[in-house]
């Protein structure tokens, strides 16, 4: 079978998580759907999800692990159909062929459209709040010494680069010559460029 939102083999895990959400009643149904597109919409809400999860799964009598991990699949599922700009239409369609039943892929299809702005925003900005430069040092040195002639009285630059992982701040350490660094320089600035322009 050929899905719209992946290329890859889908994991029979997903099949079953996907499967699994016919037995949720309609209105039950729509409920979990509307927690996972807040959550997908606002992914800072995170720890509100969880809760929402564990009292969710306390009134449908289901465990919460089991839960979790249809949820989890469903996720997957949207994050890389959004990945893909899958249309309502094909994600519908996607959704039939891991077995939800009609009425229910419907229904997420209509979910898919209209908050189709607020996911495509946040893929946006979580894709550029990671790798984000936040500082950067440099040390410009010559060469007085070395084993090597040719390389004494050259000229180099040192530079220490801090970006913002999403989770943590890396430090990546590089030692230029005069003309990868005015190379550096240049992209740099195109890139800086390209940015002001989109923004």
């Amino acid at each position: 079978m050929s899905y719209h939102f992946t290329s890859e083999p889908v994991e029979d895990q997903i099949v079953t998580d996907t499967t699994n959400l016919n037995r949720f009643e309609d209105e039950a149904f729509q409920q979990l759907m509307t927690l996972i597109f807040e959550f997908l919409v606002d992914p800072q809400q995170a720890s509100q999800l969880i809760t929402q999860l564990e009292s969710f799964a306390a009134e449908q009598g289901v465990g919460a692990g089991a839960l979790k991990n249809v949820v989890r699949s469903v996720v997957f599922v949207f994050k890389c159909a959004l990945k893909k700009s899958v249309t309502p239409a094909h994600l519908r369609s996607d959704l039939a062929l891991l077995g939800l039943s009609g009425e229910k892929a419907d229904h997420i299809a209509e979910l898919w459209k209209s908050n189709l702005v607020g996911l495509s925003r946040t893929a946006v900005s979580q894709t550029l709040n990671v790798n984000q430069l936040v500082d950067m040092e440099w040390r410009f040195g010559v060469t007085a010494g070395s084993s090597d002639l040719r390389k004494v009285g050259s000229t180099f630059l040192q530079v220490k680069l801090v970006v913002d992982r999403g989770t943590n701040t890396e430090n990546i350490f590089m030692e230029l010559t005069l003309p990868q660094f005015y190379n550096f320089l240049h992209e740099m600035e195109k890139a800086r460029a390209t940015l002001d322009y989109f923004s």
